[in-house]
């Protein structure tokens, strides 16, 4: 088993998550993150999908996306394949800050984007295993909330939207 990310390119946007997700849930596969957005192309969207499964299991995966209508492609990279990262926040009491806290964030590049007068909010962008590093630390620093996106993904090789839609 390994990790692999599936891009998903559509037209429709409305109702394709749902017609997704079923192809997992039929085949008892988890889905580890899932991430959606618009691209660069008006009216293109691209969803991204973090699964750790073998890779036949994938390619049948994809090939089951594939046959949803408004799906344009479906295409899948193993991790060393593509530049990928997620975004953390971490709400923590403004009471818990101190000289040990400052330390732990700027050892792991986080930075604080919102000061309340009851508690701070962190943000680190890197892969989850570095963003689950920070939340074990944090834990002991009396976590108020966590929030962690899906995985935010482009592919190595030269590949764009544009050679599936024209």
């Amino acid at each position: 088993m390994k990790r692999y990310t599936i891009f998903v390119i559509t037209e429709n946007f409305i109702g394709i998550l749902n017609r997704i997700t079923i192809i997992f849930t039929r085949r008892g596969i988890n889905i580890d993150a899932l991430t959606a957005s618009e691209s660069r192309l008006e009216g293109i969207h691209r969803i991204t999908i973090e699964v750790t499964a073998s890779e036949e299991t994938v390619i049948q995966l994809v090939n089951q996306i594939e046959k949803i209508i408004d799906v344009i492609k479906a295409f899948y990279h193993e991790d060393e394949a593509v530049v990928y990262q997620e975004i953390a926040l971490y709400k923590i009491p403004v009471a818990k800050l101190d000289g040990g806290l400052e330390k732990v964030i700027r050892q792991h590049n986080a930075k604080i984007i919102a000061a309340e007068p009851e508690f701070v909010v962190l943000e680190l962008t890197g892969h989850k295993e570095q963003t689950q590093e920070l939340l074990e630390i944090l834990k002991g620093y009396d976590l108020l909330e966590f929030a962690r996106s899906g995985r935010v993904a482009v592919a190595k090789r030269m590949l764009t939207i544009d050679s599936f839609v024209k």
